[in-house]
C-alpha cells in the first residue's frame, strides 16, 4: 500500500477553519425536521460548490432496480473522443444515506469526468428513513451490475468500469464491490473510496478524538445511523460495515482517501490496510488538514479542487500509461 503522509503533526487547513467558523455562526435546522435537514444539506452544497464545469454530454438514465427504476445521470467528459469506449465510474453520493441527490454531487461528477476523460454514472439510490437498510445497498449493487452488463450502450469499456463514492456513497461502493465479487460475474476494475464509512460501530479512536468541533460530529453520525438502520444489530452486518466483512481478498485495486480531521479517518485507513493485507493493490492518501465533506466545497477550498483532480488521476493511471 502506498501512502502520502505528512512528516509533521497535521494542522487544520486555514480554509477549512474559515468554513468551520462560518458554519458555527450559522443557524442549523432541528434534527427532528428531516425536510429542513435535507434542504440545508442541498442548499449548503450548492453554495460551497465551484462553477459548474462544462462536459461533453449529460443525460438522464433509469436503471432497473429491485424496487423499480433507479434514477441516474450519465456524464461524458469534455474532450473525450465521440463514441470512444471510455472508462466509466459508477458513483454513489454521500449524505449519510439520508441526504444528497444527483444535484448535490453534480459538480464533483462533472469534474471527475473531465479530469479522468471518462464517463460517470451517478446513481440516485433510495434514501432512509423512508427506505432503510439494505435498500440503498440493493440499489447500489443493481446499478453496478447493470452498468457492467450494459457498458456498450453507455459508450463505456466493459473492462474499465470503476465503482466509487464519498462518505455513505463510499460505503455503498465498497459493499457493491464485495457483492460483485461474490456474484462471480463481471466485476469493476477499480474502486474509489473517498472518506468512506466502513464501520457503523462508531467507536474508533478518531471518533473520540474528533467527536465535535470539525463539522461532522459523532452525534451527527449516530443520527444518520439511526435513520439508516432498521435495528442496532444491523451495524454488525458487513453490508452496513464492510470493515467487518469476513474476507476482502479478490477485490479490485482501490484508491482510498481520508481526511485528517474527520471522525471517519481511522475506519477509512483501517479498510485500506485491511485490503492491502489481503493482497489488494491499494493507494491510500490522507488530506491531513481537511475535514469530512470537503470534496464538495470546491468553491471555498483549494483542496477540494485538487481532490477531484486526484480522483481523475487515479482513474487515468489505472487504464492509461500517460496522464494529463
Amino acid at each position: 500500500m502506498s501512502e502520502a503522509l505528512g512528516e509533521a503533526a497535521p494542522k487544520l487547513d486555514p480554509q477549512a477553519r474559515a468554513y468551520l467558523d462560518a458554519a458555527a455562526r450559522a443557524s442549523a435546522p432541528e434534527p427532528s425536521d428531516l425536510a429542513a435537514v435535507r434542504r440545508a444539506y442541498r442548499d449548503s452544497r450548492r453554495a460551497l460548490a465551484p462553477a459548474t464545469p462544462e462536459v461533453a454530454q449529460t443525460r438522464a438514465l433509469e436503471i432497473p432496480g429491485p424496487a423499480g427504476a433507479v434514477p441516474a445521470r450519465y456524464y461524458r467528459g469534455y474532450g473525450a473522443e465521440a463514441g470512444a469506449p471510455l472508462p466509466c465510474l459508477v458513483y454513489f453520493h454521500g449524505g449519510g444515506w439520508v441526504c444528497g441527490d444527483l444535484d448535490t454531487h453534480d459538480t464533483v461528477c462533472r469534474g471527475i469526468a473531465n479530469h479522468a476523460r471518462c464517463a460517470v454514472v451517478s446513481v440516485d439510490y433510495r434514501l432512509a428513513p423512508e427506505h432503510r437498510f439494505p435498500a440503498a445497498v440493493d440499489d447500489a449493487a443493481a446499478a453496478l451490475a447493470w452498468v457492467l452488463a450494459n457498458a456498450a450502450a453507455l459508450d463505456a469499456h466493459p473492462e474499465r468500469i470503476v465503482v466509487g463514492g464519498d462518505s455513505a456513497g463510499g460505503n455503498l461502493a465498497a459493499v457493491a464491490a464485495l457483492m460483485a465479487r461474490d456474484a462471480g460475474g463481471p466485476a469493476p476494475a477499480l474502486q474509489v473510496l473517498f472518506y468512506p464509512v466502513t464501520d457503523l460501530g462508531l467507536e474508533s479512536a478518531s471518533y473520540a478524538r474528533l467527536a465535535q468541533g470539525y463539522g461532522l460530529t459523532r452525534e451527527d453520525m449516530r443520527w444518520y445511523r439511526g435513520h439508516y438502520l432498521g435495528a442496532e444489530e444491523d451495524a454488525a452486518d458487513w453490508r452496513a460495515s464492510p470493515l467487518r466483512a469476513r474476507d476482502v481478498s479478490g477485490l479490485p485495486p482501490a484508491y482510498v482517501v481520508t481526511a485528517g480531521f474527520d471522525p471517519l479517518h481511522d475506519e477509512g485507513e483501517a479498510y485500506a490496510r485491511r485490503l492491502a493485507d489481503a493482497g489488494v493493490a491499494v493507494t491510500y492518501e490522507c488530506f491531513e488538514g481537511q475535514i469530512h465533506g470537503f470534496l464538495l466545497m470546491g468553491g471555498v477550498m483549494a483542496a477540494a479542487r485538487h481532490a477531484v483532480y486526484r480522483i481523475g488521476q487515479a482513474i487515468r493511471s489505472r487504464f492509461f500509461r500517460r496522464t494529463m
